[in-house]
């Protein structure tokens, strides 16, 4: 079973842990893979950033995501997120968890809906993840991610209203990294 909870000092560990992992393989996050621990942990634990760990049933942190306004001002009430999952755990439901999880949190924080500026369109699993939970893909960035192996590859533009249910959404065993 995995819970999701506030992100504490306790995890920042584990948190790290999974960024730089996911970093390493260039192929879904804009972040350089030399990125430090203390840049990626002022990025993520951000002032604003509403963080939150994905923890299985030995207490293990699993995953890890983060909710913040996309836009300052008159953009604030449409949250971003960032998502990330441990290469031990994927493939077994902690992405859709999280998605779930952050719909209804963003929801309760406040926000109107969430959008993803920058989803890799090589990113299957994270493109099918989030379509599942009602995203809809705006926009195609062309050439938008450098990927480590493929080379400049288009990125999307996703979003959903939050509070609505998605008209596609289905149980999944997949995860997003």
């Amino acid at each position: 079973m995995i819970h999701i909870l506030p992100a504490a000092s306790e995890h920042h560990d584990a948190i790290w842990h999974i960024f730089h992992e996911v970093i390493q393989g260039g192929d879904a996050y804009v972040f350089a893979e030399h990125t430090s621990r203390a840049e990626a942990l002022a990025y993520w634990l951000a002032p604003g950033h509403h963080a939150y760990v994905a923890v299985d049933g030995s207490g293990q942190v699993v995953g890890s995501y983060i909710l913040k306004p996309n836009q300052p001002g008159r953009g604030a009430h449409v949250a971003n997120g960032s998502y990330m999952t441990a290469s031990s755990a994927r493939g077994m439901g902690v992405g859709s968890i999280m998605a779930e999880h952050s719909i209804a949190e963003a929801e309760r924080l406040g926000y109107r809906a969430i959008q993803f500026n920058i989803v890799v369109s090589t990113n299957g699993a994270a493109v099918r993840l989030w379509q599942r939970h009602g995203f809809k893909i705006l926009a195609t960035l062309p050439q938008a991610f450098q990927h480590a192996k493929l080379g400049y590859v288009d990125a999307y533009l996703m979003h959903r209203f939050v509070g609505e249910a998605p008209a596609n959404a289905t149980s999944s065993t997949e995860s997003l990294h």
